[in-house]
């Protein structure tokens, strides 16, 4: 990748909202970066496979899971979608499973944690829409910096 965060951080300080510690790395891709798309849901991950089917083009899916430890939101089909149909990387506020084949993906995923328990399938949830959580509020169509020292966001690209 081009870029780093911490480098980000130091040149655009007054642009960049900085996402609080809480997510640990899972993808075979450890740095990643593109525009915001959303989702928000609970324990249903039925929107997830929708929008992963369709084409990424190098953006990064923002999944407001409202931190639920108690079900993935996300695993390597999914995952395998999302590498197929270009899509940078996936963000979860909540878990992932499937954590190894995931990890040989090129594909960006941060999460919360791991959790082996698939979700319900309701086809309940949100798409397109601003979310918080972490202290930063993210928009469809912003951009989203990920690596190793974290994750920023900004109205603007950066690089």
């Amino acid at each position: 990748m081009d870029f780093l965060t911490t480098d980000l951080c130091d040149a655009h300080e007054d642009k960049v909202r900085v996402v609080e510690p809480m997510f640990s790395s899972f993808g075979g891709r450890a740095a990643f970066y593109g525009r915001i798309a959303t989702l928000k849901l609970f324990e249903d991950n039925s929107l997830v496979r929708k929008v992963l089917e369709s084409p990424g083009e190098g953006r990064v899916l923002v999944i407001d899971g409202g931190g639920s430890l108690r079900r993935a939101l996300v695993g390597d089909q999914l995952a395998a979608l999302g590498v197929k149909n270009g899509w940078a990387g996936v963000v979860v506020y909540g878990c992932i499973r499937d954590s190894r084949a995931i990890g040989e993906m090129n594909i960006g995923v941060f999460a919360v944690d791991t959790h082996p328990m698939k979700t319900l399938k309701k086809n309940v949830g949100e798409a397109d829409v601003p979310v918080t959580f972490g202290g930063v509020t993210f928009t469809p169509g912003e951009w989203l910096y990920a690596d190793e020292d974290g994750v920023i966001v900004s109205a603007t690209a950066l690089h």
